[in-house]
């Protein structure tokens, strides 16, 4: 048979797209085309794919070979298509079997030995495999990332030939299974910070109902400490979320470490990050910085150095928690539910409000420091706290702060109430949702009244607070929403103001 169909997918975005491989051979001069809007990573396989059948002892049909992956208008990337090539090329010459092809779909990069090496985007290739009903023949490297799809059918190869002995009804492949070893949850302790029990407290309101977060404070108050410890604090992430939050690392360059799965993300890019690192871009659009923090923790340190127009694109995926990607040639949607936590001074050299070493900034330039990140940005911030400096009492004394254990059970606690009575986090509420379940009584009401008056408060800025003083409720396990929790998320606003 000189036409041989088999199957594999391309990445897009989070998704993974059914490719058609048709390989056929005609007669006629020599020649190897590869057609079906590929990518230059793509049309480099017909060398590594001549090398690799030619060193592994197969016999490179000496014909006109023609490779085709359908559909024709889809983008394909990524060297994953070497494994679906060779194995068209054997079947369509005659050197495998082609009846049982349409059952599998194939995925892994071919090195000049024949040897099958890592491919990205793992858990989307085998979570699209299972929907569509086969199996799954990826290389030895990815396959224990892909089993993370539990129902999955998964063949782990480490070689071309390992491929070709199972299609030939000879040794089976290894079923992939995934990593054995349990990961283990060691973050930063909230011990480890003295003092500071206000931003404490704010963490764990910001925590509790996974709110943003922004600490100003002159240098070496811990704020850097504070927000690392954030993610200490959160719960375990759910079945599903870790499947989202993993399938989006897996795209990112360093791939998955499968190791890690279930592990909620922490991300700090340096100020000197580009908009495109910060929310994903390039001709093969790629998740960015917010996405590879879906269901963790993005952390901003430096806030007003970062540059103004990246942090303008923070707003969009702050507010629908997902970000879509357009250019000429592709689009693609990632999801952005990352909690935002940042850190800055009160003025370009750190020290306005200290109670010992002068600020040596004119009020200009502290005007030109903190405009550098705009309103409507701040806007769409829950909380700002002020971190001062620590007394020198509280720095030299002995013994520890509460540790990171009680306060994550109390969080834990308000987020399962949470999870009880509107079946998501209190920062996710939004329109009828919110008028349920946000609603003050009325002496909270009155004093909410008098600070939108006083403060001039945006629509959005009166919602905010009253999902933040919703937490709060919940922390103290109380259903309804007094006075004094609306006084404490109000402290957190005025900070914005």
């Amino acid at each position: 048979m000189s036409l041989a169909v088999l199957y594999s997918r391309a990445l897009d975005g989070l998704s993974a797209q059914s490719v058609t491989v048709e390989v056929h051979l005609a007669n006629g001069l020599p020649a190897f085309n590869l057609v079906g809007l590929a990518d230059t990573e793509v049309r480099e396989s017909r060398e590594r794919v001549r090398a690799a059948l030619q060193v592994a002892g197969f016999e490179f049909p000496n014909r006109r070979i023609t490779v085709n992956l359908a559909p024709a208008d889809l983008p394909k990337g990524a060297g994953h298509y070497d494994l679906a090539i060779a194995i068209g090329i054997l079947a369509a010459s005659g050197q495998l079997p082609c009846e049982h092809l349409a059952e599998y779909e194939f995925a892994g990069e071919l090195g000049l030995t024949g040897q099958l090496r890592s491919v990205r985007g793992a858990l989307a290739l085998a979570m699209a495999a299972r929907d569509a009903g086969r199996t799954l023949i990826i290389s030895a490297e990815s396959s224990a990332e892909a089993a993370l799809i539990k129902d999955a059918n998964i063949f782990a190869a480490e070689h071309i030939l390992q491929v070709c002995r199972h299609l030939l009804g000879g040794e089976t492949l290894a079923v992939a299974v995934p990593p054995t070893e349990i990961p283990t949850l060691i973050y930063p302790d909230l011990a480890d910070v003295k003092g500071q029990s206000a931003a404490r407290r704010a963490l764990e309101v910001a925590a509790a109902g996974n709110h943003s977060l922004l600490l100003i404070g002159p240098p070496g108050t811990g704020k850097s400490m504070l927000a690392q410890r954030l993610v200490g604090l959160l719960p375990p992430l759910l079945e599903h979320e870790a499947l989202e939050a993993a399938a989006v690392q897996s795209l990112g360059q360093n791939g998955l470490d499968p190791r890690q799965f279930g592990l909620r993300p922490f991300r700090s890019p340096h100020h000197t990050a580009s908009s495109v690192a910060l929310v994903g871009g390039g001709s093969v659009p790629q998740p960015g910085e917010i996405s590879l923090a879906h269901h963790g923790v993005l952390f901003l340190d430096e806030l007003p150095e970062f540059d103004r127009k990246v942090l303008e694109v923070l707003r969009e995926p702050l507010e629908s928690g997902r970000i879509f990607i357009s250019r000429a040639a592709r689009q693609a949607e990632f999801p952005a539910r990352f909690q935002l936590v940042a850190a800055m001074n009160p003025c370009p050299c750190g020290y306005l409000g200290h109670p010992q070493k002068a600020c040596r900034c004119t009020p200009d330039q502290v005007a030109r420091y903190r405009g550098r990140i705009s309103g409507p940005l701040l806007d769409r911030i829950d909380m700002v706290v002020e971190v001062p400096a620590i007394p020198e009492a509280i720095l030299l004394a002995r013994g520890q702060s509460e540790a990171s254990e009680p306060v994550r059970i109390r969080v834990s606690g308000a987020r399962g109430r949470q999870q009880a009575r509107q079946g998501l986090h209190n920062a996710a509420l939004f329109g009828a949702a919110m008028d349920q379940h946000c609603q003050p009584d009325a002496a909270g009401l009155a004093l909410l009244q008098t600070a939108v008056q006083k403060l001039g408060w945006s629509a959005r800025a009166y919602h905010r607070v009253l999902r933040v003083a919703r937490t709060i409720a919940d922390l103290a396990s109380s259903e309804a929403i007094t006075k004094q929790h609306l006084a404490e998320a109000i402290q957190y606003r005025r900070g914005i103001e």
